[in-house]
């Protein structure tokens, strides 16, 4: 997923970028407001981690320009300002979150998920198709040239990825933290397995597959027009 980091302060910044890529993501950062504004008007983002205080345009304004411009994109505030008021203001303009300076990094990664997941969960799409593959997101369903697929959890997990970001190819990293909400350690396997096991369910008994490795890369779904 892509985030966009508007932090100031150089030394922040760069740690948060670092930490958040070493996560998974992939991370734009910009060190002015009307920088971010540009970046979150012209890009798609799946989350804006927005510093209060910034030059050019100050967080607040950035997110008010971003809301009257019809982008619904999650928002998080890092601020060292925490009166409530400040809070309210910023929510009644439409952020999701607000988190104060100093923090842990892991409380600001667990926070990111969860505002992601959160995001996910919202769309409106409640059905997805990629070939003669039916997928219903509702009742947590899959089937493919009418035979019902019974999947684990974790698999349709892996599987609702794949296909939200269908004709993408996604590190390891990228789908542990996404679908077991952990940081990828290179010594296991068990990406390689929920893969194997995924694909031998939806591939295995259809001429067209739709999962495929780029070795060394990751994992992708993709079909034919």
């Amino acid at each position: 997923m892509k985030l966009l980091i508007a932090e100031d302060e150089p030394k922040t910044g760069t740690y948060l970028q670092q930490g958040l890529t070493e996560a998974g993501f992939n991370v734009d950062r910009v060190m002015t407001g009307t920088d971010a504004l540009q970046h979150a008007l012209n890009d798609s983002y799946d989350l804006l981690i927005l510093d209060v205080m910034m030059p050019g345009l100050d967080g607040w304004e950035v997110l008010r320009r971003v809301r009257a411009a019809g982008k619904d994109v999650p928002v998080l505030f890092l601020t060292a300002r925490d009166g409530v008021e400040d809070r309210v203001k910023g929510l009644e303009l439409g952020a999701d979150d607000y988190l104060i300076k100093p923090f842990a990094f892991s409380e600001l990664l667990a926070r990111v998920r969860t505002l992601l997941r959160r995001g996910v969960a919202s769309t409106s799409q409640t059905t997805m198709k990629i070939a003669n593959l039916e997928v219903d997101l509702m009742k947590r369903r899959a089937v493919r040239g009418g035979k019902r697929i019974d999947l684990t959890a974790k698999e349709f997990s892996l599987l609702e990825l794949l296909l939200r970001r269908r004709g993408e190819v996604l590190p390891k990293s990228l789908i542990a933290s996404q679908v077991w909400d952990m940081n990828f350690d290179s010594d296991t396997n068990v990406i390689e397995v929920a893969v194997r096991r995924l694909r031998a369910k939806i591939d295995d008994d259809f001429e067209l597959k739709l999962i495929h490795t780029a070795r060394g890369m990751g994992y992708m779904m993709d079909a034919p027009e």
